[in-house]
C-alpha cells in the first residue's frame, strides 16, 4: 500500500473513531423523544422514601405560606396585607425581611443527622423559591443570595459537605425556574415569551452553576407553567446534563420543565402536589407532600391540626410505596435555622417504623395487587431480596384477626409480624387468608402501622409491576 492510502485509512479509522466515541457518550440529543428515553438511575426507585425543605426568606415573616410576596404584593391577598400593615412600617419591602434571615442555630450537621434519623434515603433542598433568593453565592443575583446578604453563608454548600460527610443519603435540589418580580422575566413574559432574556442571563446559568458547584443527584425543577419547554431552553439543559455532567449517571429529575410537561416529559413525575393517584401507573413517580398541611415553608401560626400526625405519613408512605411511588415529605425550617420540634418528632417516628419495617418499604415493588379486595385498610408489596410479599395492616382489627382477601385460596408457608418475635396462626380460606394478630404490650413500638410477612407465596401469574420497571430500564 502507499503512504498516501496507507495515511487515508489511518484518517479514516480516526474519524470512525471519533464519531463512535461521540456517538457513545452524546448519547441525549435536546429534544424530549430522546430526553424521555434515558433510564431512570436504579437508586431512585431503591430509596422509596426522601425529605424536601422549603428554605429562604419567605422563612421570615412566616405567614400564610412560601408565597408570601407574591400574596401581599402579586395577588394583594387582603389578609397578608393586613397583617403587614399590623406589624411592619408602611415603607417596609419584603427584601428587608432578608436581613431577619439569620439563622444563627443552624448547624450543618446537626440537621444531616436529624435527616439520617428519619430512615430518608434522598433529600431535596430549596436552592431558590419563587422569590429569586438564592442560597448560594452566584453572581447572577448579586445582593440577593444568602451569601452577600445574611446570613452571609452558603447554605446549599453548607448542608452539602454535611450530608455527604455523615450519611449516605443523596442530596438534591429544589429550584423554581421563574421568579415573580424578576425584570427580565417580566420583560419576556410581556412579550409572550417570545424572548429568551430571562434564561439566558439567570435561570440556565444558576442551573449550570448548582450542577458543576454542588453537583445534586435530584434536580427537583418548578416555577415552569407560564411558559413552555422551548422557552426555558430545558431540553438543550437535560441534554448536556444525561451527557456532558459531573453527574451524567446518577441524576434525576421531575416532570417539571415547561407548560406542557406535566406528567409526560422529564424523569420521573409529579404531576401536582401531593399527587398520590392510588394505583399503579406505568411510569415511575414522586409524591411531593407536607407534614404542616397547607404550606411547604414554615408557619407560625399553625394549630396542632394543621400538622399530619405520624399515622397519617405512614399511610402516605405505604399507599404510595405500594403503587409504584416515593414518598417526599417537606418540612419548613425556621428564619434562624431550626427544625422545629414537632417535625423533629415526625421524622424520629417514621424513621422509627422504618427501623423495624424497612425490608417491606426499601428496594420493594408493588405485588399483584395493590390494595387489598376485602380489608381495604391493607396494601402490599413485596420484595425481590427476600421474595416475600407484605401486607401494609393501617389499622388495627378490634378483632385481632385480618382477612386478606388478595390471597383467598392461597396456603402461605408462613407468615409472620415485623418486629415481633413469634410466627402466627392463619387460615387459608375460599374468602381469603385469616391471620390472627398477637397481643402487644401498651408499650410496644409497633404502631402506626403493622406489616405482615407472608413466605411462600407463589408468584403471580401477572406481575403488573415489569412493564412500569422496564420503561424506567430498572
Amino acid at each position: 500500500r502507499s503512504r498516501e492510502n496507507m495515511a487515508s485509512g489511518w484518517w479514516l479509522r480516526a474519524l470512525v473513531f471519533c464519531w463512535s466515541i461521540n456517538v457513545l457518550y452524546s448519547k441525549y440529543t435536546p429534544d424530549w423523544k430522546s430526553i424521555d428515553s434515558r433510564p431512570l438511575p436504579a437508586w431512585y426507585d431503591e430509596v422509596k422514601f426522601g425529605i424536601f425543605m422549603h428554605w429562604g426568606v419567605f422563612s421570615v415573616p412566616s405567614y400564610q405560606s412560601e408565597w408570601f410576596w407574591w400574596d401581599w404584593q402579586g395577588a394583594k391577598d387582603p389578609a397578608v396585607i393586613e397583617f403587614m400593615q399590623a406589624n411592619y412600617r408602611p415603607d417596609f419591602t419584603y427584601p428587608d425581611f432578608a436581613k431577619h434571615f439569620t439563622n444563627e442555630f443552624f448547624d450543618p450537621f446537626e440537621w444531616a443527622d436529624v435527616l439520617a434519623s428519619s430512615g430518608a434515603k434522598y433529600v431535596v433542598l430549596t436552592s431558590k423559591h419563587h422569590e429569586g433568593f438564592c442560597n448560594w453565592n452566584t453572581a447572577t443575583s448579586q445582593g440577593w443570595n444568602s451569601v452577600d446578604v445574611n446570613p452571609f453563608q452558603d447554605l446549599v454548600g453548607e448542608l452539602a459537605t454535611a450530608i455527604r460527610n455523615r450519611t449516605d443519603i443523596h442530596f438534591g435540589l429544589y429550584f423554581s425556574q421563574f421568579e415573580w418580580f424578576n425584570r427580565w422575566y417580566l420583560a419576556d413574559k410581556k412579550n409572550k415569551f417570545k424572548t429568551q432574556i430571562y434564561p439566558e442571563m439567570v435561570s440556565l446559568a444558576q442551573m449550570y452553576e448548582l450542577v458543576n458547584k454542588y453537583q445534586p443527584e435530584v434536580i427537583w425543577s418548578d416555577g415552569d407553567w407560564e411558559a413552555s419547554s422551548s422557552y426555558w431552553n430545558s431540553t438543550e439543559f437535560l441534554a448536556w446534563l444525561y451527557n456532558d455532567s459531573p453527574v451524567k449517571e446518577t441524576v434525576v429529575v421531575n416532570d417539571r420543565w415547561g407548560s406542557e410537561c406535566a406528567c409526560k416529559h422529564g424523569g420521573y413525575w409529579t404531576c401536582q402536589d401531593r399527587y398520590n393517584p392510588h394505583k399503579l401507573v406505568n411510569h415511575k413517580w414522586e409524591n411531593a407532600m407536607t407534614i404542616q398541611k397547607t404550606s411547604w415553608g414554615y408557619i407560625r401560626n399553625t394549630d396542632i391540626n394543621g400538622y399530619l400526625n405520624t399515622s397519617e405519613i405512614i399511610n402516605e408512605l405505604v399507599t404510595t410505596v405500594a403503587c409504584g411511588g416515593n414518598l417526599l415529605m417537606n418540612f419548613g425550617p425556621t428564619h434562624d435555622g431550626r427544625i422545629m420540634p414537632i417535625f423533629r418528632e415526625r421524622l424520629k417516628e417514621t424513621g422509627t417504623w422504618l427501623k423495624t419495617n424497612g425490608e417491606a418499604i426499601y428496594g420493594s415493588s408493588p405485588w399483584s395487587h395493590q390494595n387489598d379486595t376485602v380489608s381495604s385498610y391493607v396494601w402490599y408489596t413485596t420484595n425481590k431480596t427476600t421474595t416475600a410479599v407484605y401486607a401494609h395492616v393501617l389499622q388495627w382489627p378490634s378483632n385481632y384477626m385480618v382477612i386478606l382477601g388478595a390471597l383467598s385460596g392461597v396456603k402461605p408457608e408462613s407468615v409472620s409480624l415485623l418486629g415481633y418475635s413469634k410466627s402466627l396462626d392463619f387460615s387459608a380460606t375460599s374468602d381469603g387468608l385469616i391471620v390472627v394478630l398477637p397481643y402487644l404490650p401498651l408499650n410496644t413500638t409497633l404502631k402506626w402501622a403493622w406489616v405482615l410477612k407472608i413466605e411462600g407465596v407463589p408468584p403471580p401469574k401477572e406481575q403488573p409491576w415489569v412493564n412500569l420497571l422496564k420503561s424506567k430500564g430498572l
